[in-house]
């Protein structure tokens, strides 16, 4: 299997990728669906091996020019998570946050950190995702006065983007490790609750590493089709199903039979709902392309507290950049991405939560879903700032 990248460079070519894509059924990367691919903005693609022979030679005929990202896809995986047999991962004190863990190894940490630090932090579960499994949520934070504003917090809505979980990690270790030297996570700690929820789809994330490295969706089954699975990222009851997202259960993007039909997303927003008045923002981790977006998704318009939300991505994206230079893009996510309906960010502005974002991590596809575990100490610490400042930003009155 090979990763290409195509960028089209007319209407003809972008009729032709979006015809080609849908007839082969390839996996994209990016964007998530053929209906988003426009002129002028990157298209990477995974193509199998058994597609290759067809596609290249097709879109060599077409006059399409394309560059390989990555040309040994199994190679790329078995270097990503290279060299795991030989490191004790069961040992939790001396917990490994600079490499990618398994559902089951981050689950056993969660229990260890409620064991070991029981004075910040509080393990619950939410509910159950499909295939049974607990849905577990971190509870940060010094038990100080009886209301706390509060912050949420998740991570791995999309199985195989690695990343986000291992940055759900890297913040509680943080908030843990700083929280007596650093005054300002001192102060986040002391006046706020954060929620935090390091693998929202389970099901889907403990596939990808069993089966399917590049697994997105939930592992519902649908009687109708042999897929599996829904777009946990379509699955909210805002704008469901519109713009952005597929009815097809075969699609990567397929919204689901009914808003909120995945007990993950059920559940999420039913705690969300519960807690509305507390929580103060949203934030959700996503990967690849370098961007903090904020509503709406949906549809091109300015939300109504702009002003805030902006200078709070904006301080936030100098913030990240202040550590190794990264410049990430920021915008409404509608016209910084694409449109998509059903997201979690918009769904959580829309039931009253001020500050909703979702962070779209490293990098910007020169790795895409297989970013090396050597990138993820650069890649959190540097996020580790934005969070940071944009949960200072709100501990502040905006105007």
């Amino acid at each position: 299997d090979k990763v290409i990248r195509v960028v089209p460079e007319s209407e003809r070519e972008t009729q032709i990728l979006r015809a080609a894509f849908n007839r082969l059924k390839v996996d994209l990367w990016q964007p998530s669906s053929p209906l988003h691919i426009v002129e002028g903005t990157v298209a990477d693609v995974r193509v199998p091996r058994n597609t290759t022979r067809s596609l290249l030679p097709y879109l060599q005929q077409a006059n399409i020019q394309y560059t390989i990202l990555i040309s040994d896809l199994q190679e790329a995986i078995e270097n990503q998570t290279g060299g795991r047999s030989h490191r004790n991962r069961r040992s939790l004190s001396g917990y490994n946050y600079e490499v990618y863990h398994s559902l089951e190894e981050i689950e056993d940490w969660m229990h260890y950190l409620n064991r070991t630090y029981s004075e910040l932090v509080h393990m619950f579960s939410v509910g159950k995702s499909y295939e049974g499994r607990p849905l577990y949520v971190l509870k940060l934070g010094k038990r100080s006065r009886p209301y706390k504003k509060a912050v949420w917090i998740d991570c791995g809505i999309h199985a195989r983007e690695w990343i986000g979980p291992a940055f759900c990690q890297w913040f509680v270790k943080e908030a843990l490790q700083t929280y007596q030297t650093d005054p300002d996570m001192r102060k986040m700690l002391t006046q706020l609750y954060f929620y935090v929820m390091p693998v929202f789809n389970v099901d889907g994330y403990h596939f990808s590493w069993t089966n399917d490295r590049f697994w997105r969706k939930t592992r519902s089954k649908n009687m109708r089709f042999h897929c599996h699975g829904v777009d946990a990222n379509r699955n909210w009851k805002v704008k469901w199903c519109d713009e952005g997202a597929s009815l097809h259960p075969c699609d990567d993007t397929y919204c689901g039979p009914f808003p909120e039909s995945e007990p993950e997303v059920k559940a999420v927003a039913h705690f969300l709902r519960k807690h509305r008045k507390q929580i103060k923002a949203y934030l959700s981790f996503h990967a690849y392309a370098q961007m903090l977006l904020y509503p709406y998704s949906y549809k091109y318009a300015t939300i109504p507290n702009f002003n805030c939300v902006e200078s709070a991505a904006y301080n936030a994206v100098n913030a990240l950049q202040s550590a190794y230079g990264v410049r990430y893009r920021y915008g409404p996510a509608s016209s910084t991405l694409y449109v998509s309906s059903g997201s979690s960010m918009d769904w959580a502005y829309k039931n009253g939560i001020p500050y909703a974002f979702a962070f779209e991590l490293r990098d910007t596809g020169h790795f895409g879903f297989l970013l090396p575990e050597t990138l993820i100490k650069p890649t959190c610490t540097e996020t580790m700032l934005a969070v940071k400042n944009i949960t200072l930003h709100l501990l502040k009155k905006c105007h």
